[in-house]
């Protein structure tokens, strides 16, 4: 289960545009918690707080005790509003937790034993195709990552759902099919090598011939020397005088 991190945070009289912008006048980041058939609750945030959750692997997936006046309120960061120059986060979308219902969140892939790998050791690139997978769970049991192990696996070898520990007591949003998470790619270099020898092989009677082909032609119009009939350095014809 995910570590639940708590969060420091002061409630907000009114909502808007307006409203928003004097919070962050305030050297605040303005928020909300929503959710659980409940009404929102407007809230503010230290930016100090945010930026550091934020830098941390993870905080999709991440519960949180927002703690209100005394009040605590377990959610999930849902989506977060950033400036476009600066990148400051400018809003937070909380999502508030309530215990037996499932709740569809992104968990994090921890790839292991990259070492163990014998098409990575050959030089394989791993191609991962999820960082996350997103599933249905109860708030209560969020895993905090899955993981993959990668021992023992070769080129074109590929990782998928079944294999991902800690999937227990979650459900992939994606069903029907044992879904892939990453493969292990043998090297660029190798597969193009692998690709052109063959045509190269072939194509290398016809360069011959197309090499030759000039040499033959240009022998074939030089005249032969012979031994009479020739002229002499004086144009004369070579031979007994009457």
């Amino acid at each position: 289960m995910a570590n639940v991190v708590t969060i420091e945070a002061e409630a907000r009289a009114r909502a808007g545009k307006g409203a928003a912008r004097a919070t962050r006048r305030a050297g605040k980041v303005p928020a909300v918690i929503y959710g659980a058939h409940l009404a929102p609750n407007l809230i503010a945030l230290e930016p100090r707080a945010v930026l550091r959750e934020l830098m941390r692997a993870g905080w999709q997936s991440r519960v949180y005790e927002v703690k209100v006046d005394g009040t605590a309120t377990k959610a999930l960061i849902r989506d977060v509003q950033f400036h476009p120059v600066s990148d400051a986060p400018e809003h937070v979308d909380f999502q508030r937790l309530a215990a037996g219902e499932k709740i569809r969140v992104a968990v994090p892939v921890h790839f292991e034993n990259e070492g163990l790998s014998s098409g990575l050791k050959r030089g394989g690139v791993l191609n991962v195709i999820r960082h996350a997978v997103e599933v249905y769970c109860d708030p209560d049991s969020i895993p905090e990552q899955f993981s993959a192990d990668l021992s023992g696996l070769d080129f074109n070898a590929s990782v998928r759902w079944s294999d991902l520990k800690g999937i227990e007591g979650t459900r992939p949003v994606i069903t029907g099919r044992d879904f892939v998470v990453a493969t292990v790619a043998p090297p660029t270099k190798m597969t193009d090598a692998a690709e052109e020898t063959p045509a190269a092989a072939a194509a290398a009677p016809v360069a011959a011939v197309a090499a030759a082909a000039p040499a033959a032609a240009a022998a074939a119009t030089r005249a032969p020397a012979g031994k009479g009939g020739g002229r002499d350095k004086g144009g004369k014809d070579k031979g007994k005088r009457g």
